[in-house]
């Protein structure tokens, strides 16, 4: 009876360390993005704020953090934090810093803010629509690089997002109106968009939209006079059927 409780225990036991090891450890890295933008027009100027807690929990007592970007005309400032209050504060003007950080210097938060302007857009694609990368964060230990965390945002300008509103416009018109002669002027103004030819993209838009909505006017019309066709010929069976009645009932009775 002892061997058995002993097995069950040391099965219990394995299981535990099992479930352990998959769980991985307690309280990951955890990062904040609080950029409270979506996309950004090329030339303005935008700026992030990304948070760092438990810069050790999961990582080495020393470690080192790279910041990179694809904005223009950056500023980064690195702020460690304990408890709330600032242990250091380093400031960055390179699309890309590295900054050591040490368990025995003290921290448990890490704040990272960005500042930059939005850069140009090298190649326009309708979709999946341009971005860039606004932050990438990674872990430096050694010769080991992980990748902790990424950001990317749409880019525009304003003749391109012109362009995108337009063919959005008419997608929806053209999704409605199953009409192919629409459907390839869409496809021609996308391509226009790709190309970077935002006024012929604007242009063919305006015609998938139009011809869409004509093809849905015309196909109205046709259910149009499709039912009042069917309900003349409903009308006309009718009277006819009232009419056989009434001269049935007109006709005299026969005398046996």
């Amino acid at each position: 009876m002892s061997w058995i409780r002993s097995s069950k225990s040391a099965t219990l036991v394995a299981l535990f360390a099992l479930l352990l090891a998959a769980a991985g450890p307690a309280g990951a890295l955890t990062i904040t993005d609080r950029t409270d933008f979506e996309d950004s027009r090329v030339g303005e100027t935008v700026s992030t704020t990304v948070v760092i807690e438990d810069p050790f929990t999961d990582q080495p007592d020393e470690w080192t953090l790279r910041g990179s970007t694809e904005l223009e005309n950056v500023s980064w400032t690195v702020t460690v934090l304990q408890q709330g209050n600032q242990v250091n504060e380093t400031v960055y003007g390179d699309r890309t810093f590295e900054q050591t950080l040490s368990l025995e210097n003290g921290g448990d938060e890490v704040r990272i803010d960005l500042v930059g302007d939005t850069p140009a857009v090298e190649n326009h694609t309708y979709e999946p629509p341009e971005t860039y990368v606004l932050w990438d964060l990674v872990s430096v230990t050694g010769s080991s690089e992980s990748t902790l965390n990424t950001s990317t945002v749409h880019h525009y300008t304003n003749d391109s997002r012109e362009a995108r509103n337009a063919i959005d416009n008419a997608t929806m018109a053209v999704s409605g109106s199953g009409n192919q002669d629409a459907q390839d002027q869409l496809n021609r103004s996308v391509e226009a968009y790709n190309g970077g030819q935002f006024d012929l993209a604007i242009d063919t838009a305006q015609d998938a939209r139009d011809t869409a909505e004509q093809a849905e006017q015309s196909q109205q019309q046709t259910r149009t006079l499709i039912y009042a066709a069917i309900a003349l010929v409903v009308l006309a069976m009718l009277g006819g059927g009232v009419y056989y009645w009434r001269a049935n009932q007109d006709e005299p009775t026969k005398l046996q």
